[in-house]
């Protein structure tokens, strides 16, 4: 019992649950907004399980091709994998069984809905991580549609169709992730630059970073804001997204005017703080 609950542990901490809570949070989201005549509880768990089990078994396989850039990483060195805690080949297992069950799981649940996931977990392990990570510094740009697809395939699923709202909800994570990511780049620069990952901060520079980080919170908060618009949210829950979208803007545009760790790290923890109060906010108004 004391080596499942080990294992378990590491397994945890490889999936990120933090990052996996809030994509899934997003899954979440995108269908309650569609606001379905009577909330289907069965499609919901059934969205909720499929989520989870892709989101987390697509981070594992990540750390499983990662291994070795985790392994030149102060920040990773300690994950389960490099560290030795948790095998490679039980990891990849691992992994692709929860990809594959989540998957047969969401087509079940509607072919569209199924398909969008897919694209996701295609994005994030061959196009992302495999084909672009090491290669240039705009993977991130092509990463992020694997994060904005969760929030565009809970939508879908509401709807049964791709609208409008849902691609301005999915544009709305994809701008986001700039801001979240490359904030994380600048923290951790020396870590990037010793696996010899590139980045936005080793290619262009501090500057033309923080520029593109601001231009990314503008643009999210935008699509944000468009998409709850158009949902037809009350001027309460507008009007506490646009003191939301103010203080991302605000820590932003400091960071390009008066840069420093210390705003740069609280810029980092507020865009996940941003959006999770977003999500909050679209979920409660669409119910309400």
């Amino acid at each position: 019992m004391k080596i499942i609950r080990k294992e378990l542990k590491f397994y945890w901490t490889m999936i990120k649950p933090l990052q996996t809570g809030l994509l899934l949070l997003t899954g979440i989201t995108g269908f309650i907004s569609s606001r379905c005549s009577v909330i289907n509880f069965v499609k919901l768990s059934g969205l909720t399980l499929s989520l989870f089990l892709t989101i987390a078994g697509t981070t594992i396989l990540n750390m499983v091709f990662d291994r070795d850039i985790d392994l030149k990483m102060l920040r990773t060195m300690r994950r389960p994998i490099p560290s030795g805690k948790v095998k490679v080949k039980e990891a990849l297992l691992m992994g692709t069984i929860m990809c594959l069950v989540g998957l047969i799981l969401a087509f079940m649940l509607s072919l569209l809905y199924g398909i969008l996931i897919f694209a996701g977990i295609l994005f994030d392990i061959l196009v992302y991580t495999i084909l672009l990570k090491r290669k240039t510094s705009w993977s991130i740009f092509w990463g992020g549609i694997s994060g904005a697809m969760p929030i565009l395939a809970g939508r879908t699923l509401g709807t049964g169709s791709i609208d409008t709202i849902g691609i301005m909800f999915a544009l709305s994570i994809l701008l986001w992730i700039p801001t979240h990511i490359m904030t994380f780049n600048m923290l951790y620069f020396n870590d990037y630059k010793n696996a010899g990952i590139p980045t936005f901060p080793s290619k262009y520079g501090f500057k033309n970073t923080r520029m593109v980080i601001a231009l990314s919170s503008i643009g999210a908060s935008i699509a944000i804001g468009i998409g709850i618009t158009a949902l037809g949210l009350s001027w309460g829950y507008l009007r506490l997204l646009a003191i939301l979208s103010a203080g991302l803007l605000g820590l932003a545009i400091m960071s390009v005017l008066k840069p420093s760790e210390k705003i740069n790290f609280g810029l980092f923890k507020y865009a996940s703080l941003y959006m999770l109060i977003a999500m909050l906010l679209t979920t409660i108004g669409s119910v309400s």
